[in-house]
């Protein structure tokens, strides 16, 4: 399953450009009305709250994720400060979304704290959603994995749920690149690591909709940022699409809210279970950043750390 490494992290970009044209709206009625049914990238249209953004291009989560992959690939792994600078260095003249969580760590760094103690709070599940890059490089090493999607996460989102969460999914892809199936993979997790509540319930929550109807179940669970209602309807789209990559992430958008954090997470497990041939062509042309990420990707599996 190496060879499904890459389009781990083409899925995981793919699944923020396709929520980019419907993030953050909550009413599944305007996407239905206004977009009709998002089977490909499309260019936000008013109101929108990415109104610089061009069709293929990534919301402000996936930005950030593309900072922590140059940062990994010019370090030759993860390097906390390097990764600060470049991240609070690509805010000075970013044109896009500031989300709360990016403008109480700027304030906070601007105030002179320092790594965890500039973070901010937030308990938005896109503090853990950044790790494809994290789980690229050291999938064959679980506690460096953990322990640098831990800090990555911290760097902006110091809550011990969101931790948590970059902790359970950098797990589950690890094992789903070792020919793991996702469902099992994140059953596997949850027994053997010593995860507290709420995480086991929302693991559990999420396996057990799986046959459910995406749609209501997110709108169930809830289509916030908030890791209470991302990670259980995340978990949800890796178990009831572990083999339909493409329907699982336009499914994911469809069901509203914030479908890029899920997207990030989902698009990160399914594409290393499907591999590149469960990624529509469309979507690999289409992305903007695809030949970026796929140099940055050869630079970092040339040094052998991958």
């Amino acid at each position: 399953m190496a060879e499904n490494a890459d389009a781990m992290v083409l899925a995981s970009f793919a699944a923020d450009a396709l929520a980019l044209g419907a993030h953050w709206i909550y009413d599944t009625r305007q996407i239905d009305a206004r977009l009709g049914r998002v089977t490909d990238f499309l260019k936000p249209s008013p109101p929108t709250y990415h109104p610089t953004k061009a069709r293929g291009e990534l919301t402000h989560y996936g930005d950030q994720t593309l900072v922590l992959l140059r940062s990994v690939s010019a370090c030759g792994g993860f390097d906390e400060d390097h990764f600060g600078r470049c991240w609070r260095e690509f805010f000075r003249t970013y044109s896009g979304y500031f989300d709360g969580a990016t403008k109480q760590t700027l304030v906070n760094l601007d105030a002179g704290k320092k790594g965890v103690e500039a973070a901010s709070t937030s308990d938005d599940l896109a503090g853990a959603a950044r790790i494809a890059p994290l789980v690229y490089c050291y999938w064959k090493d679980h506690g460096q994995l953990v322990d640098s999607a831990r800090r990555q996460t911290g760097l902006t989102h110091n809550s011990p749920a969101v931790l948590a969460g970059a902790d359970f999914f950098s797990r589950v892809a690890c094992r789903v690149l070792q020919a793991v199936s996702p469902a099992e993979a994140m059953e596997q997790v949850a027994t053997e690591t010593a995860f507290g509540e709420p995480i086991r319930g929302w693991i559990s929550a999420g396996l057990s909709s799986a046959a459910e109807d995406t749609r209501s179940t997110v709108r169930r669970f809830g289509q916030m940022c908030e890791i209470a209602a991302a990670f259980p309807a995340t978990v949800h789209l890796i178990a009831k699409y572990e083999n339909r990559l493409e329907d699982g992430l336009i499914e994911n958008v469809m069901a509203g809210g914030d479908s890029a954090g899920r997207g990030l997470l989902a698009g990160l497990v399914l594409g290393a279970w499907g591999g590149r041939s469960a990624i529509p062509e469309r979507w690999l042309s289409g992305l903007v950043a695809a030949q970026e990420i796929t140099r940055l990707l050869a630079q970092i599996q040339a040094r052998g750390e991958a």
